[in-house]
């Protein structure tokens, strides 16, 4: 559980100076289309600066709410354009009640729909995508990026969100120099094509890096009646495969050691692993751990069944759902 202050400070060093490179190369490129490969290079720095923002607000980097709270205003609203307050209240959400169909911000039926209760109380837009939903899951994470952003801003519009005025100076401040920036290098057509894809890859990357984590595994209602560690683990799915994907991931490939302990710090997850499945199996709790590929297919499985009931053609004389 101790602090890896000289971790912290490599890892946010080296992700500071490959941000200021991609836009020193976008920079030097000048109206090239080349720019989209920039873009979706800026893409995935902008993910891992998600992945230190996600670590800043659970207090992995510093001890305590204020260095942690400068640091992530900085990261979230100013670097990459997500609102640091709204953010860290939806995540604690979700880790106090990790898919738990009531309380789990993160399986909200907005878009998609994550249980079969969830798809009998579906209509519209929802419903539509929830018949072949696996299909459209990947496609749909490229407008993630967009949403996170919104949702940002719309936070922002309650006077009683906290900081309100210095968060919202920060995410307009990001955006004027942002898009301001791609404007003012590349022509009107390939700087909007420069915003697709940067939000899109951004998008896809984010979504494609926590969705391993529970998409698939048990849904939780009411009626569930779990402790705490049950709760976390039985909801939860690691994912193995070396420093790779331990970097690709943020780290977060070790959810179920990170649901338990949420404030240790990144590093010293892979270290508590072992641990924690010994303990699981000593006491006969299921610990699922899988490739990255498995955990995809049985995430695009569950929601592939959680729509099968839409599919089906309707019994004569009665309505589905």
């Amino acid at each position: 559980m101790d602090r890896r202050p000289v971790y912290y400070a490599v890892r946010m060093s080296i992700a500071a100076v490959v941000y200021a490179g991609c836009w020193a190369l976008f920079a030097w490129l000048g109206d090239s289309w080349l720019q989209l490969l920039v873009a979706a290079a800026l893409a995935v720095v902008f993910g891992q600066f998600g992945f230190i923002a996600h670590d800043l607000g659970h207090r992995q980097v510093f001890r305590t709410r204020r260095p942690s709270d400068i640091a992530g205003l900085i990261v979230g609203n100013l670097c990459i354009g997500l609102g640091w307050g709204w953010w860290n209240t939806k995540h604690n959400r979700h880790h106090a009640n990790p898919n738990h169909e009531d309380h789990d911000p993160d399986v909200s039926p907005a878009v998609i729909v994550w249980s079969r209760d969830q798809v009998a109380r579906s209509s519209g837009l929802p419903r539509f995508i929830a018949k072949y939903q696996a299909f459209w899951f990947f496609p749909l994470l490229t407008l993630e990026a967009w949403h996170l952003h919104v949702a940002s801003f719309r936070a922002l519009m309650n006077p009683a969100a906290k900081r309100r005025k210095l968060e919202l100076a920060l995410l307009i401040v990001h955006f004027v120099i942002y898009v301001g920036a791609v404007f003012a290098v590349l022509s009107p057509g390939k700087a909007v094509l420069f915003l697709l894809v940067h939000q899109g890859v951004f998008g896809l990357y984010l979504g494609s890096t926590f969705a391993p984590n529970h998409k698939g595994m048990p849904m939780l209602t009411k009626e569930d009646k779990l402790d705490f560690l049950r709760k976390q683990v039985l909801t939860s799915r690691n994912v193995r495969g070396g420093l790779f994907i331990d970097i690709a991931l943020g780290q977060l490939n070790y959810q179920i050691e990170h649901h338990l302990f949420p404030n240790m710090p990144a590093p010293n997850l892979r270290k508590a692993q072992p641990i924690v499945e010994r303990y699981c199996a000593e006491i006969g709790v299921p610990y699922l751990q899988t490739g990255l590929f498995a955990s995809y297919g049985q995430a695009l499985g569950h929601l592939h069944e959680v729509g099968a009931v839409l599919r089906r053609p309707p019994a004569q004389g009665a309505a589905v759902g």
